[in-house]
């Protein structure tokens, strides 16, 4: 790739510095820009032609420049004779105006290192048409490669240079003396123009008289550049040293020969031995084979057969030749007509243009674009004809690529846009807006294209306002919304409802109908419906109209009509528009087949959306319902993972996920904004509940009891003394460690606090009730509260010690008067199997329960409290968070007398 750019830029870099060198210095850079090359042609194709461009007009010309480097080869006597040769040839040229001669825009300019001078803008050479690139570019450009001759221009060229000899032998009374296929040039329009006069011969005698040529005699030691072309030249020239204009004739049959022959002429000529050649070609041309013509068509064959004539006399002169049959051709006529175009007046040019439109099908695009257009387009500065010609242009703009639109018919068409006379100009363009719109570029179209639509719907004329408003919908769709919605739509409306004319009014209705699918839904609503009712005529045919847009609106997808303006609005209009007295059966039951439609719609989505108020409203009560289960089952799954309850934590994980698979239920509902952040308050609540660490038990490591001896006597005594002494107002708070007793007794503090536990108090839990079982009959007449009785012996058991201490070596310490009890039976009694403890109990170790009867009736601590709502009762109960030391002498409260007088009685027995 690299290497392709470099090579592509030392092209580029070569060729713009051979440009330079050959014209820095000429006079004719002063008022030219020289471009590149493209060409080249005249004699010996010496000189290179550039496209270039005035500088001041900025008007495209042709530059011929002739390097003086190409004849350093030569003594300074032949660079003199060349150099004098070309400079009287281009003299020459200048000095004749025709339309079939190169037209020269400045004259030939000198300098040390070239030759220069301008003429129209050039395409090519029939030389490098036909293959010969001499002196060309490298490589040479792709348009002349590929370039080929369609048969008309073939024609109607030969033709030009027929007419061009014409002008010259009757009307100059000139020879060319060179004419060959390198001194024929192809204009930019594709043209045949004669150049290359540096042999040219006037006619001696006065212009009256037969024109008589004096022929220079052959000199083969002079240089090429200063000799014509010998396998051009008639046999006469060489051998007998004269010439006429039948010369020039059989150098136009060599050129016809040439040209069906890919640029051969008939006979090859051997420079050096001139004069042989001629003669042995003289022999030839008098028995000329058929063979050497078959090429050509038949229909000039004889022709080109006679112009290759030995005897002069025998060849037809150029105005004959422009008489011959074979260029009566459709295309070439046509392309004539046009050459003389300036000559007709406006009748034979209309009738002309009217049958044009039949034969430019027939042509070659190349030779439509190229030479029929510019033509067309000249004809816009007369605004009669603009008529006439804008169909034949926009005809041509149909087969054109949009580059080739915008670079050589837009500029034309651009001023047409904004003539207003005569009408006819906007019928064409209007019939033909789709072509416009599609090629046109946006910009142009916004400031050219669509004016002119204005204009037409403003025109006075009703018929130019009716074919504007049937023709805007075949081409909404390639107008841009700004501009249909600020520009267009306005215009319309301006239009139903300022005319006078009912069909204006009935078009424009339809037209909007039309065009409401290019329209957004609530531009229609707030813009074309409430228009609907400034409408003030009743006629059957607009009302119709009226009722075709609400329908159109209201039936298409894209659109519609929210129900509360069918309700409001629509339907009201619709209802007062149906009863009038202009409509017939038909149309009103037209009008009333679109109000039940409308009515039904109307009912199914009112009907829908209560619906989904009711649906949500039900939602909304099912939500505030389960929000505070939700955040209880929560707070219950925490507990479960505390106290490692694995079916209670199940069972709130399931609610929670049952909560959860709720939830997209719930916003699935269209709930209002208010609703909405209700519900992410208490969802932002639960996931706080949830993200809590769990609160798992400490083990305690429990103290290894020292094995001595104890002194049941002493321990009796001092329990008698602290029971005793206990006062209600202010108890020290046991500790509570695995194995241990717990006080039945309440806290001083207040029943609905648990600031002790460092929870909150209104987490909404019950303290009564938990833990409660069915009374069994070891259970001291089934007292079923978990409230653990006063330790009167401050006994201490290990951990998971489920051994009742053996007591029967005290029983010989009662009385005998006394029914005895055994210490054994007053101990707590051991829980069956079946019996359920509950989950604190067994968390806490074994509580004493009560060991009086008349515990049964009295489950109240004191203060009026449940016995239920003790340490053990409370759910938030941990066992590290009590660390004293254990058993600390404790008393229930409410039945402290009862217990206290019992182990009286049984001091008594024991003491005496």
């Amino acid at each position: 790739m690299e290497s392709m750019l470099n090579k592509l830029k030392s092209t580029v870099t070569k060729v713009t510095a051979d440009m330079t060198s050959a014209v820095m210095g000429n006079p004719v850079t002063r008022e030219f820009e020289v471009g590149r090359h493209i060409a080249s042609g005249g004699p010996g194709m010496c000189w290179r032609i550039y496209n270039g461009t005035k500088k001041s007009t900025k008007q495209e010309v042709a530059v011929f420049v002739f390097d003086k480097k190409m004849v350093e080869k030569y003594q300074k006597f032949d660079k003199d004779q060349i150099i004098e040769s070309l400079k009287r040839g281009v003299q020459q040229l200048t000095r004749l105006r025709h339309p079939r001669l190169l037209t020269v825009q400045h004259p030939l300019e000198e300098s040390r290192d070239c030759l220069a001078f301008c003429t129209e803008p050039v395409f090519a050479s029939l030389s490098n048409v036909l293959g010969q690139w001499d002196n060309l570019p490298s490589p040479v450009p792709t348009d002349i490669k590929d370039y080929k001759l369609y048969d008309v221009e073939t024609k109607y060229g030969l033709l030009q240079i027929s007419e061009g000899l014409s002008f010259l032998h009757s009307g100059v009374k000139m020879v060319h003396g060179n004419l060959c296929l390198e001194n024929v040039i192809l204009n930019k329009s594709g043209a045949w123009k004669i150049m290359g006069f540096d042999f040219s011969i006037s006619s001696t005698n006065p212009s009256d008289a037969e024109p008589k040529y004096s022929c220079k005699e052959w000199e083969p030691n002079l240089p090429p550049l200063c000799l014509p072309n010998p396998e051009y030249l008639a046999p006469e020239y060489i051998l007998s040293v004269s010439c006429d204009a039948a010369s020039d004739m059989y150098s136009l049959g060599v050129v016809m020969h040439a040209v069906f022959n890919e640029g051969k002429p008939v006979f090859q000529v051997n420079k050096h031995d001139i004069f042989k050649s001629f003669s042995r070609q003289l022999d030839q041309l008098s028995r000329l084979s058929p063979t050497m013509l078959n090429k050509i068509p038949e229909e000039v064959r004889e022709h080109v057969k006679m112009l290759l004539s030995v005897t002069p006399n025998v060849r037809p002169d150029a105005d004959q030749m422009t008489k011959i049959p074979f260029f009566d051709d459709v295309g070439a006529v046509t392309l004539a007509y046009f050459d003389s175009l300036f000559q007709r007046d406006n009748l034979q040019k209309s009738q002309f243009y009217k049958n044009l439109p039949k034969v430019l099908p027939k042509l070659p695009k190349r030779v439509v674009v190229y030479r029929i257009l510019p033509a067309l387009t000249s004809e816009f500065v007369n605004p009669d004809m603009v008529p006439f010609v804008l169909p034949n242009v926009l005809l041509i703009a149909e087969e054109c690529t949009k580059d080739e639109y915008v670079r050589l018919i837009l500029p034309d068409l651009s001023p047409v846009f904004k003539q207003q006379e005569p009408v006819q100009i906007l019928l064409i363009f209007l019939q033909k807006m789709d072509l416009l719109l599609t090629k046109t570029p946006p910009e142009d179209i916004k400031n050219s294209v669509l004016p002119m639509v204005y204009r037409a719907l403003e025109a006075p004329s009703i018929q130019i306002q009716e074919l504007c408003l049937n023709i805007i919908p075949t081409f909404a769709n390639l107008i841009e919304y700004p501009s249909m919605k600020n520009a267009l739509i306005p215009r319309i409306k301006s239009a139903c409802l300022q005319t006078s004319s009912l069909a204006v009014r009935v078009n424009s209705l339809v037209c909007l109908g039309k065009i409401l699918e290019y329209l957004d839904k609530w531009y229609v609503i707030d813009e074309i419906l409430p228009f609907l009712q400034q409408i003030p005529s009743r006629e059957p045919a607009v009302l119709m109209g009226v009722l075709g847009i609400y329908k159109c609106t209201f039936s298409h997808k894209k659109l519609g009509i929210p129900k509360e303006h069918l309700a409001a609005k629509s339907l009201p209009h619709l209802v007062s528009l149906s009863i009038d007295n202009n409509l017939n059966l038909n149309q009103f039951n037209s009008f009333m087949a679109v109000i039940k439609d409308m009515l039904t719609r109307m009912e199914a989505e009112h009907k829908t959306k209560l619906e989904q108020l009711h649906s949500m409203q039900e939602q909304q009560r099912y939500q505030s319902n389960h929000s505070l289960l939700s955040s209880s089952d929560v707070v219950m799954s925490g507990i479960d993972d505390v106290f490692g309850g694995s079916s209670g934590s199940a069972g709130v994980n399931g609610k929670a996920n049952a909560n959860s698979a709720s939830a997209p239920q719930l916003n699935r509902m269209s709930l209002t904004l208010e609703e909405k952040q209700r519900l992410a308050k208490e969802q932002e609540q639960a996931a706080k509940l949830r993200n809590q660490p769990a609160l798992a038990p400490q083990s305690i490591k429990p103290t290894t009891p020292t094995t001595q001896a104890k002194d049941l006597t002493s321990c009796l005594l001092n329990n008698m003394t602290s029971l005793g002494s206990l006062s209600l107002t202010s108890p020290p708070r046991p500790g509570l460690i695995q194995g241990s007793t717990i006080s039945a007794y309440p806290s001083t503090t207040p029943m609905g606090s648990m600031a002790s536990n460092g929870y909150n108090p209104t987490m909404g839990f019950q303290t009564g009730g938990q833990g409660m079982r069915p009374p069994g009959p070891g259970l001291y007449g089934g007292m079923a509260t978990t409230t653990s009785t006063p330790n009167f012996g401050a006994l201490t058991h290990n951990q998971g010690s489920t051994n009742t201490p053996d007591m029967s070596a005290l029983d010989s310490l009662f009385t005998s008067n006394k029914p005895k009890v055994s210490l054994n039976q007053m101990a707590p009694p051991k829980l069956t199997p079946g019996t359920t403890a509950t989950p604190w109990l067994n968390q806490s170790g074994s509580a004493q329960p009560s060991q009086t009867a008349p515990m049964q009736g009295a489950p109240l601590a004191m203060g009026g409290v449940t016995s239920g709502f003790g340490m053990q009762a409370n759910p938030f109960f941990s066992p590290q968070n009590f660390s004293q030391p254990t058993a600390a002498p404790v008393m229930n409260a409410g039945g402290g007398l009862r217990h206290s007088s019992s182990v009286n009685n049984d001091l008594k027995d024991l003491f005496g």
